[in-house]
């Protein structure tokens, strides 16, 4: 299922020129800089981990088993090279197969399908070993005799939705956990590549989109400098635009792309209510909704006249995106979509 906004809000969006309240150029937009920068004239920092943190991984070669990997729940030998791999986290299927490993199950995240359809799209020749991928339960309650029974030789799952189970994972196979959170994706990227044995290549996959995203930068950069983004997401019952210590927050600072004063935040999100649609502003908004449910409570704030009344709006810079790998995914090959969207909508 598509979890782009109905067409008819897009419409709504694009067609209406209220007379805006505010636009983008009136929010500055500055570089993050994290507590640890050392003040105003330090380079800016990134907003999350570039890397494996010290003391975890394993320092092995790739492909070299056994090996015993240090992560977020301690450490764990793996005797060999995994060949039947349970994934529980958010983005670690689409973490898996990027680097061509086809996990024997996974568990599916609130609102998401077990296969997403931008997993399905970009791992076509993966689509018979997925049509058997055993379904493992909701992300936040797995099922245990599920996992169990998928005989696994490797489970990973993450910090945040998995600890308080990760005793009763590791009685099953071993289990390696990653942080968690979309901020971290490339940290967590490189941990579950070292379980698998294959971090040469994910660090290759990072070195090329990190160069990609600056190269973007580069192009819409000119004298002006680049323009803001934002990024808001509608579910059920709350809007929420994204910061900057968030997955695709991440990825646009990779890009060089600044954020409007008013997303400015040192957090994964902030809700905006009806009132205070004009925080979710920016020369280009990138725009989802979860399901059904959602777009219809996207409505309310998408025919609001201060929504049409944006900059954005008026200047036809709303971009509707796909929820999955946008939003839910924080894997590296929804990254690469989120880069691509970027490109797509900044560069023509």
């Amino acid at each position: 299922m598509k979890r782009l906004l109905a067409a008819s809000t897009i419409v709504a969006v694009t067609m209406l020129t209220t007379v805006a309240c505010g636009g983008a150029d009136e929010q500055p937009a500055t570089p993050f800089t994290s507590a640890e920068s050392g003040g105003d004239n330090a380079e800016p920092t990134p907003p999350g981990p570039t890397g494996i943190p010290d003391g975890m991984g394993s320092g092995a070669a790739d492909g070299e088993f056994p090996r015993t990997v240090g992560h977020f729940g301690g450490s764990t030998d793996i005797p060999a090279e995994p060949t039947r791999v349970v994934v529980i986290a958010t983005g670690q299927l689409d973490a898996a197969l990027t680097l061509g490993v086809v996990p024997t199950g996974a568990a599916y995240g609130d609102g998401a399908d077990l296969v997403p359809d931008y997993i399905s799209f970009s791992f076509s020749e993966y689509t018979d070993q997925l049509t058997q991928l055993v379904d493992v339960g909701n992300r936040q309650s797995v099922d245990i005799e599920a996992i169990a029974a998928a005989e696994p030789d490797l489970i990973l799952a993450n910090k945040t939705g998995s600890e308080d189970i990760y005793s009763t994972l590791s009685a099953i196979a071993p289990t390696v956990l990653t942080e968690g959170t979309g901020v971290n994706w490339k940290q967590d990227f490189l941990l579950l590549a070292d379980a698998l044995g294959r971090t040469e290549q994910a660090q290759a996959f990072l070195d090329t989109f990190t160069a990609d995203a600056a190269a973007l930068g580069d192009s819409v950069g000119g004298a002006g400098g680049a323009p803001t983004v934002s990024f808001v997401r509608f579910t059920a019952d709350r809007a929420r635009v994204f910061g900057i210590p968030s997955f695709a927050g991440y990825i646009a600072w990779d890009a060089g792309l600044p954020r409007p004063e008013s997303q400015q935040f040192d957090k994964t999100s902030q809700d905006f209510s009806e009132e205070e649609i004009q925080l979710a502003n920016a020369d280009w908004v990138f725009v989802s909704s979860q399901d059904a449910d959602a777009e219809s409570n996207a409505a309310s704030y998408t025919t609001n006249p201060l929504w049409t009344g944006m900059s954005a709006a008026t200047d036809n810079h709303i971009v509707p995106v796909d929820d999955d790998p946008w939003y839910l995914n924080a894997g590296p090959t929804a990254a690469t979509i989120v880069l691509d969207g970027l490109k797509n909508a900044l560069q023509n």
